[in-house]
């Protein structure tokens, strides 16, 4: 397998008034393409903040990270704006949703600045909301949808740009168990059928069967889990 990301030595210190506070110690880690993913740890371990790192939105204090072969420090504000929107997608614990745009409007926004023809944009979003299996709500407001359909179409709105990288920082947390069971065979699935990488973060070890390798975050190590 080929390695999709490599995180080198990452440290991330926060800075404050009377004492700082060390999140992450000189983590290593290495992504191969179209692996599944778990970080697990209790909340403030630093799951966050890894994922922030690692998706560029956020810096480390110290270390480098790589997606393909670019470096992300030796990237500008704008030229690490537009490889995030070109190579990574984000689903995070809440869905975002636009209220006022429809479910296939909310999935075809990312695309939509990338300047791409509007009709390829709508066209690849209606196949995404079709493989997300809610292509029946593709004209649905997100006041009309249930938890787990709205979190289907944050996956949709994820892949719109056919990221390298999908990052789910605690994708299932506010959804009941059934809804949160069914967002990760939807995940895994797409894993599978489309060899897509995801690095997801979560505090729910019960869902540590679904990943092909997993780790726990303490002490701002990753540490091995087995299955």
């Amino acid at each position: 397998m080929s390695e999709l990301l490599v995180a080198k030595g990452i440290t991330k210190v926060y800075r404050g008034p009377r004492e700082d506070l060390t999140v992450l110690r000189d983590l290593d880690l290495t992504v191969n393409f179209g692996e599944f993913i778990g970080i697990t740890g209790p909340s403030g371990s630093g799951k966050t903040t890894l994922l922030n790192i690692l998706g560029t939105l956020d810096t480390p204090s110290s270390g480098e990270v790589w997606l393909g072969q670019m470096a992300y420090s030796r990237m500008s504000d704008r030229e690490l704006s537009e490889f995030r929107s070109r190579e990574i997608g984000f689903v995070f614990q809440f869905h975002h949703l636009l209220p006022d745009l429809t479910a296939l409007e909310n999935v075809m926004l990312p695309g939509l600045l990338t300047r791409r023809p509007r009709k390829e944009i709508a066209s690849r979003a209606a196949a995404l909301l079709e493989a997300v299996g809610i292509a029946d709500r593709a004209d649905h407001l997100p006041k009309e949808l249930s938890g787990g359909e709205s979190q289907r179409v944050a996956v949709a709105r994820a892949l719109i740009n056919n990221p390298s990288l999908v990052l789910a920082d605690e994708p299932t947390g506010n959804l009941d168990k059934a809804s949160g069971l069914n967002l990760m065979e939807l995940l895994s699935s797409l894993n599978r059928i489309q060899s897509l990488t995801i690095i997801m973060a979560t505090h729910n070890e019960a869902l540590l069967p679904f990943f092909t390798r997993a780790f726990r975050l303490e002490d701002g190590k990753l540490r091995p889990l087995g299955r």
